[in-house]
């Protein structure tokens, strides 16, 4: 009986449902349209709502982490200060330390010194004692100075005398014909006086002055016949007072063409490995002179590859450039040697089709 009552009120329930089934598609078409319409304003409302959340807790997040960095920062840099502080504490302290010291030592040495050169070096009794052996011998010194003085003066005085006696001997000598005879008394022996004067006994005491002959000089005479073989030969002529008379040519040119300076020709005064001698010192001198080595590219590559440079690292560590190279490892590579130039005399049957002897003749 239940369940007849319980389907009876299904089945009523169903045909209400169907009589409204109409007004029940149109509300939830209704709703849903509306839900439609709400829905964009809802998500731009629900979008700046979760955008302002999260910039919010984005700033409070980096408030914190800047908070936490400026703690870390200030911790370190206090870490550091009182670090370099207590190094300049310690560096001051020895500092001063040193200077104490090494002024105690400079007094030490100050005192030390004082002592030994007063009792040692510069003690008064002994400066006493060397000052009055020094009195002494200075005594002496002057003395014998003095006895040097005075014998060295006695000598110069019999020098004078030595020199002024040959004076006078000479003097003598060269006035002896004023010497008196026994028929012509001298100027020096007058008949007015009873005896005759020094000068006279002079004369008469010495022999008078021999005659000097005067030899000729041999050196400057010429003899063209030869006459004399003791003479000098002379190197050269005496020279012409004009010019000779004759189809002579002058001396001058003649001594030119006799005497030839040295004219080499083109082929000995020419090295043969001069070119190849200039190509290599030119390139020499341009691998020395370039500063890159790397062929020129007028187009940079994409991705050039990375070279080390030489004087920072290498495959075998450190190079010591600029101490102990400087460009080249290798100094005297790129020398290039400068042989000597072979040169030889020039032939003779050449040199005769251009110069010759005589004029027009070969």
């Amino acid at each position: 009986m239940f369940l007849y009552l319980t389907t009876i009120n299904i089945m009523a329930a169903m045909v209400r449902l169907q009589h409204q089934i109409n007004s029940l598609v149109e509300e939830t078409y209704a709703r849903k349209n509306e839900a439609e319409e709400s829905r964009n304003p809802e998500y731009v409302s629900a979008v700046k709502i979760q955008s302002w959340f999260r910039a919010t807790r984005c700033r409070s997040y980096l408030k914190h982490l800047n908070s936490s960095a400026v703690n870390i920062q200030r911790k370190w840099r206090g870490f550091l200060g009182r670090k370099c502080f207590r190094i300049l504490i310690q560096n001051s302290v020895f500092i001063l330390k040193l200077n104490y010291y090494n002024s105690m030592a400079s007094k030490i040495q100050k005192v030390w010194r004082g002592y030994y050169i007063r009792k040692y070096i510069f003690n008064y009794y002994s400066r006493k004692r060397y000052l009055e052996a020094l009195q002494i011998k200075n005594e002496i010194v002057r003395s014998e100075l003095d006895e040097y003085a005075e014998q060295q003066a006695q000598i110069q005085q019999r020098m004078a005398d030595e020199q002024e006696r040959h004076n006078k001997i000479y003097a003598a000598r060269k006035n002896h014909h004023l010497v008196s005879t026994e028929v012509i008394p001298g100027i020096y022996n007058s008949p007015f006086l009873p005896f005759p004067s020094e000068q006279e006994y002079e004369l008469r005491s010495v022999k008078p002055l021999g005659i000097r002959r005067k030899k000729g000089d041999k050196s400057n005479r010429f003899d063209p016949a030869w006459k004399s073989y003791d003479l000098p030969r002379q190197e050269k002529l005496p020279p012409l007072v004009s010019k000779p008379q004759g189809p002579f040519r002058e001396p001058q040119e003649v001594q030119e063409q006799r005497y030839k300076g040295f004219k080499p020709s083109l082929r000995v005064a020419t090295n043969y490995y001069s070119l190849d001698e200039a190509r290599k010192q030119m390139k020499a001198e341009e691998w020395v002179a370039r500063i890159n080595d790397d062929i020129f590219f007028p187009v940079k590559p994409r991705d050039p590859q990375y070279q080390k440079l030489l004087y920072t690292t290498s495959k075998y560590g450190h190079l010591p450039y600029g101490t102990k190279y400087f460009r080249e490892e290798f100094l005297d590579k790129h020398i290039t040697p400068m042989p000597f130039k072979t040169l030889v005399p020039p032939i003779p049957v050449f040199d005769k089709l251009n110069d010759t002897y005589s004029q027009g003749q070969v």
